[in-house]
């Protein structure tokens, strides 16, 4: 199976340290966020990889090279400038058949085959891998009717939960009639395009460790837990 990875964005959460290394690049412990997810590809049974980069491509370049060293077949399309989180997949060739999806900065536990296999199963044109976050307002929320102020209810701190993307999607090739070459194009436009045409999409849950590392307290959180987790992320 084929993999796009997508490694071009700026990571201006994570700045200044993106101003000098590609937020892919940034440390997990001893290793690059990418390398982590490129040595569980390979141990997935993933053989070729596409890395669709820009923000200082070339030290990616430098550093993963053509895979050989993961295992793995990696080429690179560039983006001369930014396409958004979907619009590299145009660019990317001998997508033929079902494919992998994955932002370049998400630390994670989840089961790459058994994505892949409930994608199948459900015979969708997409499936996103989801991840169940809890947000808590430390603040008493007022409730009040449209256009007044009139007050219909207060909840002290009110808990509210959400499904969201963990940054990791399964495709059919048919998604790519719905990306415009060259154009910047956002992985919610590609949702609404495919939901507008009709078109199946699924979420698979998950609720083990996913960590988003282009969020700041994510990526300080994600390297204490790489320390007492590597064997898991890593099988050493």
């Amino acid at each position: 199976m084929k993999a796009v990875i997508l490694a071009g964005g700026k990571g201006t959460r994570l700045a200044p340290y993106t101003h000098i290394l590609p937020k892919p690049m940034m440390p997990i412990g001893d290793r690059a966020i990418l390398e982590v997810i490129l040595c569980q590809f390979s141990r997935a049974g993933i053989s070729e990889v596409t890395l669709a980069v820009g923000h200082l491509a070339s030290l990616m370049q430098a550093y993963f090279g053509d895979g050989s060293r993961f295992g793995l077949n990696i080429n690179y399309v560039y983006e001369e400038k930014p396409l958004g989180t979907a619009g590299p997949l145009a660019f990317v060739d001998g997508l033929t058949d079902t494919f992998l999806v994955a932002n370049g900065d998400i630390l994670t536990l989840l089961d790459i085959n058994q994505l892949i296999a409930f994608h199948k199963e459900q015979k969708a044109v997409c499936t996103i891998a989801s991840h169940k976050r809890t947000h808590v307002i430390n603040l008493g929320v007022i409730e009040h009717t449209a256009g007044t102020y009139r007050v219909d209810g207060y909840v002290e701190k009110p808990t509210m939960n959400y499904l969201v993307s963990m940054g990791m999607y399964v495709f059919e090739p048919k998604v790519l009639d719905f990306i415009p070459k060259g154009e910047y194009f956002d992985f919610p436009k590609l949702v609404n395009a495919l939901l507008e045409a009709g078109e199946p999409l699924m979420c698979f849950p998950y609720d083990g460790y996913w960590r988003d590392l282009g969020n700041q307290d994510d990526y300080l959180a994600a390297n204490e837990d790489f320390e007492s987790m590597r064997s898991q992320f890593l099988a050493e």
